[in-house]
């Protein structure tokens, strides 16, 4: 139990922490579209991410895959700036019949999980029960996202309940936030530039 508390609150602090900020752009940036009525189908999306991290996570742990840390830095905030743009050009008809989103969920889930990957594989190359500390740190994520998610979906809610803004505009302002922070980001972190 012990190991289980550890790792959960390794995967907690992977996203509520400040140094997590590109990890809590990319879920609030694929939540803020939808309303908190939608909450399953949010919970679906948020666990595709989580699937795609943790395969990622997986393979790296045993060593078989290793990424260039410059260029995962990069390509991070470009999957936000992604997201984000997206958000802009959809319409309310989209975002409900919208199956991309889980794809792209997954997908971006197996490139964030990369930005973690060489920590994770130093922290448990001597780790015995790799699956069970695996499945412990994705827990401590998946209830971290679930927060972040929470926290989103009611703003919304109230935003919308009041009447303060209308939910497009705030989608669109939202998203235009994220977009530019995520764009700075992607900048400050171009692998040529670095160097």
């Amino acid at each position: 139990m012990q190991d289980f508390i550890f790792y959960f609150k390794i995967g907690w602090s992977h996203i509520i922490s400040s140094s997590a900020t590109d990890h809590l752009y990319f879920i609030a940036a694929l939540t803020i579209i939808y309303q908190l009525s939608d909450w399953k189908k949010v919970l679906v999306l948020v666990t595709a991410f989580t699937i795609g991290h943790a395969i990622t996570l997986y393979f790296s742990a045993l060593d078989i895959l290793r990424f260039s840390v410059e260029w995962v830095e990069f390509i991070i905030p470009c999957t936000i700036m992604i997201t984000a743009a997206k958000n802009l050009v959809m319409t309310e008809e989209t975002v409900v019949g919208n199956r991309i989103q889980y794809a792209m969920a997954l997908c971006f889930g197996l490139v964030h999980g990369m930005g973690y990957a060489n920590y994770i594989r130093m922290m448990l190359s001597s780790d015995q029960k790799l699956v069970w500390s695996l499945f412990s740190f994705n827990m401590g994520l998946e209830i971290g996202q679930i927060f972040v998610v929470l926290v989103v979906l009611l703003i919304s809610w109230m935003l919308h309940r009041y009447k303060i803004i209308s939910q497009r505009l705030w989608i669109m302002l939202f998203s235009l936030v994220i977009l530019g922070l995520s764009l700075f980001m992607a900048y400050q972190r171009i692998p040529f530039f670095n160097k």
